[in-house]
């Protein structure tokens, strides 16, 4: 079956604009380049799929997998948004950032203030690999330990 790359890349173009994304902003939400993004929507053929395809694929609130589908021409499919937040509520956190609280065991979080004189805080949620085993997870323990003391300190 040949696959529709210019199909791929007016998915990519079509969905970044809905969702009012430039192409420097879908680049910096998946962690690529910009050139990257502009490949894709180049729509230019390729042999194999792009290993950066599942990030940007995140970043556009695809499935996993709907790269791959619409380039064998079905539809993508689009995660379920979170609900609008409400007034006093904190606003929704950007997808990539989502996709990472989904994934993994919670190990700990914590609220660190920035400076004394500020009111701004840093949250720190660390995650670690599902179905770690306890020697790994008393490792992964040890590490946000010390990298907890570093930024306190």
């Amino acid at each position: 079956m040949t696959r529709d790359w210019t199909r791929l890349a007016s998915a990519i173009e079509g969905r970044r604009r809905e969702i009012g994304l430039t192409q420097v902003e879908l680049a910096e939400a998946a962690g690529v380049s910009e050139s990257t993004v502009q490949n894709l929507e180049s729509g230019v053929a390729r042999r194999r799929l792009p290993s950066s395809l599942p990030r940007i694929e995140i970043a556009l609130g695809w499935e996993t997998g709907s790269g791959e589908a619409v380039l064998d021409g079905a539809e993508p499919a689009v995660k379920p948004q979170p609900e609008t937040p409400q007034a006093g509520q904190p606003a929704a956190l950007p997808l990539r950032i989502q996709q990472e609280l989904e994934d993994g065991q919670l190990l700990d979080a914590t609220v660190l203030d920035l400076t004394p004189d500020s009111s701004a805080k840093m949250i720190v949620v660390v995650k670690g690999e599902e179905g770690a085993t306890p020697e790994q997870i008393r490792r992964d323990l040890l590490a946000w330990a010390d990298k907890q003391r570093r930024l306190q300190g």
